[in-house]
């Protein structure tokens, strides 16, 4: 039996209803509230929390075909795709599953019905292994599927025993096998199931099925559970394949498509050569992973899942380019997967051109590291060859890496290809070479300053920070720096950067501004010293140092003081501060869970918000999220923070922001259900304290990365304010009302279109009216006519060529004009002549004469050039270029 890959999906998910199982839509490749997994890399992923039981469950079965991904982290084929017909990185998985309801016995009945009734496998073929002491496994298939005992083979726990981890549920697996014949194996007389022999495709497992009946306890112990579950996989890729007898996945009709694409694009023809079959499979395996990462929300980055799509976007381009493609030819490839598989995946359809246009972005910016680095990294390679070597020196990686940005697992894989290896280790050591140097060239006031914090900071410790509570405190001076150095005493007027024993003013950090304020110290009930605080940060771990200046008197380190933050600025502050996190939260409802946040500067007066997102915002979904956000904060939800474990933080859905270091203990910040973040910041009590948000801009800055800049509280309301100011100063000068200046501006922009018609109908005019220089001659039965019409703009000479055709009937004509020392001609040829003589080749010829270039169709072509000296005698010398080419 012969099925495509569409009828297998389908009868799939038919089968399965048919008995009683639910259809699972496919989860995103993106796990959901899962930071131990970078993608989704098995059907049983998103049930993960229903089998451990911390979610109950909606359905006693279901079944699936599942979007998944292995390339990065421990389930990773990326290095192995395209050298061989069965690894990929994206793939479907189908998969039924049992959530304590039926078990082995109904399990392996399902899955041998499926295959051999409802597909047609032959069941001479099928092979099945069981964990070496599953008997219960083995009597179902020998007893209940007849299959013969010499069919049946015990393997062991690296083969046959599943877990989920190191402790939790587990249990042993059975596997069915399909046999494709001796012509594909090792060759050994002993092959059976489970040989060893990478290359040996001879007996290929089919399907998996985990029969989830064990709990692991740290010390190894197995306990029953008291509802055994079934968790089954199958690749569609691969049981294409085998429905269809060949032996390469990439033979089907899931890529088979897009290679001929890709063949066609480079003009080569798939099974020409090895090297080119390897970069087409390649080309087709990674489109269909960039379409469906992007199609998913994954935007190429610089860590994390950004990295992978960014590598697998690299390792797709510079194979194309071993075989002779140029320009945007990822980008294409996308759009022949959306063809492919849209619809069956809808949201490939509905993110098509932001695939397109990311992955464009990302080819243009990869071209010009590969053209800088390939170069070198080839010369080199070819050295070490030379020379008897078989790897490349770490040194060496390190300069290409350091110079020209060449990524080091790219350097691998080529050298990889070349029989060579790569020194990671020596490259690593050039890495810290360079950072030992970098410290020792650190020199100066900086870094002198900075041995003294770590100096203050290794005498006084870490400093308690008072201000969640409170917003002054009776504390003492710890330390005093002045000029870069640690001093005993400072008098008004000094500088200083000031350490106290504890203190209530928040140093810098994770985007908000430090606090400012006023240290006081009082003597005998009188006023003895002031500080003005202008700023408070954190130069080293713990330590907080509070800059400023002496104000009254002299500071002197001992001294109690009063430590007094100001309260109104901070309250500012803390709005824009618990603004962001809403703002956060009703992006990603907006805008989709693609979003993340990429960076934040919350200040007093305003704050600013990166945050990964594709494309400009439209003016409706910034109005979206201004007014969601607004509503948020009209319902007045309370701001409540609590201390806990990171661990425990993440799985109760707080967001923890990529990249940021945190402590074993750490502070969520959450707001009824609309938000739950990571944050040691200072925020208000309840939302309703921020008063009002504004969105004053919306802009890129960088791929992938668009930025917010809004204003909360009082400040929003003089933005409001000096807008009104704005809008009556435009109407006042259009003379007109506010509310009527839109009417306004619309009349004037009417005005303007329609004198800049005047101003074209009276150029046109001019063409029209013989202020020209014209000649009009006959060369072997063919009417040239030539003109010269000076000041003209090229939309003007286009049109007068229709005129002159018209004119002509039949003929040839040259056209010219001269704007500012520059020449521009147009030559038109009438259709009934193309035969005999060509506009772009007397284009090309007459173009040159006035020391330019010029082409373009038989009938019209445009050129140019910048000697107006010689434009009389290229028009003088027109007719005999005509007369050339039509026989005279």
């Amino acid at each position: 039996m012969s099925l495509s890959s569409r009828e297998l999906r389908h009868r799939f998910v038919a089968f399965f209803e048919a008995h009683g199982h639910r259809h699972a839509a496919s989860a995103p490749l993106v796990p959901k509230d899962d930071p131990s997994l970078l993608f989704t890399n098995a059907g049983m992923v998103p049930f993960k929390t229903v089998f451990t039981g911390e979610e109950p469950r909606k359905w006693p079965t279901a079944a699936s075909v599942q979007k998944c991904m292995r390339a990065g982290g421990k389930h990773n084929d990326l290095e192995n795709v395209g050298h061989t017909g069965r690894h990929h990185t994206f793939f479907e998985m189908l998969g039924n599953f049992s959530f304590g309801d039926y078990f082995k016995e109904e399990a392996i009945r399902l899955a041998w019905e499926f295959l051999t009734r409802e597909i047609g496998l032959p069941r001479e073929r099928l092979w099945v292994s069981v964990y070496q002491d599953d008997d219960e496994a083995f009597g179902i298939w020998r007893d209940q599927e007849h299959v013969p005992e010499h069919r049946i083979l015990r393997l062991g726990e690296k083969d046959n025993f599943w877990r989920m981890g190191d402790t939790g549920p587990c249990g042993p697996c059975t596997e069915i096998h399909i046999d494709q014949g001796a012509d594909v194996g090792c060759g050994r007389p002993t092959c059976q199931v489970g040989c060893d022999d990478d290359t040996c495709d001879r007996f290929l497992e089919v399907w998996n099925l985990v029969f989830m009946q064990y709990e692991r306890s740290a010390n190894g112990t197995l306990t029953p559970l008291p509802r055994p579950s079934i968790d089954t996989g199958m690749g569609l890729e691969r049981l294409t394949a085998v429905v269809n007898g060949v032996t390469n996945n990439y033979d089907t009709d899931l890529f088979q498509p897009i290679i001929h694409a890709a063949a066609t694009q480079a003009d080569v023809a798939y099974g020409d050569s090895r090297e080119g079959d390897t970069a087409l499979r390649v080309l087709a395996d990674h489109a269909r992973a960039i379409t469906f990462l992007l199609a998913d929300g994954v935007l190429p980055a610089n860590d994390g899942r950004g990295y992978v799509l960014r590598r697998i976007i690299r390792r797709a381009a510079r194979y194309g380019r071993t075989i002779g493609m140029r320009g945007h030819f990822l980008a294409g490839l996308t759009g022949e997967v959306v063809a492919l598989m849209g619809d069956v995946y809808p949201e490939l359809v509905r993110a098509r051109d932001t695939i397109f246009r990311i992955t464009q972005g990302e080819e243009e910016r990869f071209a010009h590291t590969l053209d800088q680095g390939l170069d070198k990294l080839t010369a080199l390679l070819d050295q070490v060859a030379a020379s008897g070597g078989k790897a490349l020196p770490g040194k060496d990686l390190f300069n290409l890496y350091d110079t020209y940005g060449f990524p080091v697992d790219l350097a691998a894989d080529i050298a990889r290809e070349r029989g060579l290896a790569v020194d990671l280790p020596g490259f690593e050591a050039a890495m810290a070479e360079q950072k030992v140097r970098a410290r020792a060239s650190w020199k100066g006031a900086e870094g002198e300053v900075s041995m003294v914090y770590a100096g203050i900071a290794q005498r006084v410790g870490a400093v308690p920070f008072l201000g969640y509570q409170q917003v002054a405190a009776d504390t003492t001076v710890a330390a005093i720096v002045a000029a870069g150095k640690p001093v005993q005493a400072a008098t008004e007027g000094t500088p200083v950067e000031v350490v106290l024993a504890q203190t209530p003013f928040y140093a810098e950090s994770g985007g908000q501004v430090g606090d400012t304020g006023e240290l006081i110290v009082e003597q005998g009930g009188e006023l003895a010293c002031t500080v003005a605080v202008t700023d408070t940060r954190r130069p080293v771990s713990g330590l907080v140092v509070h800059h400023g200046t002496v104000t009254r008197g002299t500071l002197a380190v001992g001294a109690a003081i009063n430590a007094r933050v100001n309260a109104v600025r901070r309250k500012d502050v803390a709005r824009n501060h618990t603004a962001t996190h809403l703002l956060h939260a009703v992006l990603r409802d907006v805008l989709g869970d693609h979003v993340k946040q990429a960076g934040s500067l919350v200040q007093d007066d305003r704050l600013r918000f990166d945050f990964t997102h594709f494309l400009p915002m439209s003016m409706r979904d910034l109005e979206r999220v201004e007014e969601a956000v607004n509503e948020n904060i009209r319902g007045d939800y309370p701001v409540a923070t609590q201390v806990q474990g990171l661990e425990a933080a993440i799985a109760g859905g707080a967001t923890a922001l990529f990249g940021e270091k945190y402590e074993d203990d750490v502070r969520v910040v959450r707001i009824a259900d609309v938000s739950a973040e990571l944050c040691g910041g200072t925020h208000v009590g309840a939302v309703g304290e921020i008063g009002l948000l504004r969105i004053v801009s919306e802009g890129s800055v960088g791929a992938g990365v668009r930025r917010i800049e809004a204003v909360t509280g009082r400040h929003a309301l003089a933005s409001l304010r000096a807008r009104e100011g704005y809008l009556a100063q435009a109407a006042q000068a259009l003379k007109t009302a506010p509310e009527t200046l839109a009417d306004k501006i619309a009349q004037l922009m009417g005005q303007l279109k329609e004198r800049d018609r005047q101003i074209d109908r009276l150029q046109r005019k001019l063409t029209e009216g013989g202020a020209a220089d014209e000649a009009v001659t006959e060369v072997n039965g063919v009417t040239v006519l030539t003109r010269r019409d000076d000041g003209l703009d090229v939309n003007a000479l286009r049109a007068l060529s229709d005129r002159v055709r018209d004119k002509l009937g039949s003929g040839a004509a040259l056209l010219a004009t001269v704007n500012d020392g520059q020449v521009s001609l147009l030559c038109v040829v009438s259709k009934d002549l193309t035969g005999r003589v060509k506009a772009g080749d007397l284009m090309r010829e007459a173009a040159a004469m006035v020391g330019g270039k010029g082409g373009g169709r038989p009938d019209m072509a445009q050129g140019g050039g910048d000697d107006a000296g010689a434009l009389d005698g290229a028009l003088s010398a027109f007719p005999k270029l005509v007369a050339a080419r039509t026989g005279g």
